[in-house]
């Protein structure tokens, strides 16, 4: 009867969350809670849920790509932050470009073409901040050419980005040289494309050593309504996420790791998407770190 009650009682919430190391025991249920169950989303790409998140909020609980939520904070999207990243990673290795037509540098994107999936895509926002602070490019300088509208309705790009024709896509465009370079992620899809930034591992590990670890991209979030009602809740969304993640052998202490853990790990790269994403006229105003946070998700650690 014990067990029963312990079910009735529990706050079950419709989760997205992508299956990953750090999430693996999670979603198996080798990490659980009698507070807790989570009913996970069948989407095969995390990223393919963001939008319904944002738009018609059908989540209570997930990941969402922080550029995401700092744009849908600005639109009054029902969600709280908490202080998890679900996935971090080095961002200067997911640009591309074609060798065979000629070596281009970083500091050559000037007036060049440059493909994106979306010019709010968080992996751009990183990259467009990456080359200016690194090798002085202003992003306004280069064409980007995207594919979608933001996850979040409404948002208007700005007059350097331009919609590629209907049926295009990214990579047939860049292989065919109508683009320059482009955002393709990890791991690039045809064997005649390279990094555009030399050594790239070497420069990502770099930037993490000097900016406050590795760049944070999806982070936790869950439903204001729930935050607000149930803090114990949100208390143990983290402890779960912290566990699931030590599961994997994976140090949750980490302050320059990919996964981390409480607002002070994560504020020197918060700044620093914040400030991007001001710059790039993501968001209309530049955000205090402390104020994504409230009195319980800002004490997690």
């Amino acid at each position: 009867m014990a067990d029963d009650a312990t079910r009735i009682d529990q706050v079950r919430l419709h989760t997205l969350l992508g299956t990953y190391s750090n999430t693996k025991a999670l979603k198996s249920g080798a990490v659980a809670s009698p507070l807790v169950a989570f009913d996970f989303a069948d989407v095969p790409v995390p990223n393919r849920g963001f939008k319904p998140m944002v738009r018609q909020h059908v989540y209570d609980c997930g990941e969402l790509a922080i550029g995401t939520f700092l744009q849908a904070r600005v639109a009054g999207a029902p969600y709280r932050l908490l202080p998890v990243t679900v996935m971090g990673r080095g961002q200067l290795h997911t640009l591309a470009c074609v060798p065979e037509r000629g070596r281009l540098a970083p500091g050559d994107l000037a007036g060049k073409r440059v493909g994106v999936r979306a010019y709010s895509q968080t992996t751009g926002i990183w990259l467009r901040g990456m080359l200016q602070e690194l090798y002085g490019v202003d992003p306004e300088s280069i064409r980007w050419v995207t594919f979608e509208d933001a996850h979040v309705a409404g948002y208007q790009d700005p007059p350097h980005v331009v919609r590629a024709a209907p049926g295009q896509e990214l990579v047939p465009m860049l292989l065919a040289g109508e683009l320059d370079a482009a955002i393709v992620g990890d791991t690039f899809p045809d064997p005649r494309l390279a990094p555009l930034v030399p050594d790239p591992d070497a420069a990502n590990r770099r930037w993490a050593e000097t900016h406050g670890g590795v760049p944070v991209n999806h982070m936790l979030v869950i439903r204001e309504e729930i935050a607000a009602r149930r803090p114990d809740v949100v208390r143990e969304v983290f402890r779960l996420l912290r566990e699931s993640t030590a599961a994997a052998g994976i140090a949750v202490d980490d302050p320059a790791g990919a996964l981390r853990f409480g607002v002070e790990a994560h504020r020197r790269s918060l700044e620093l998407i914040i400030a991007y994403s001001y710059r790039q006229k993501l968001i209309p105003e530049q955000i205090a770190v402390d104020a994504l946070f409230d009195d319980v998700t800002g004490a997690l650690v």
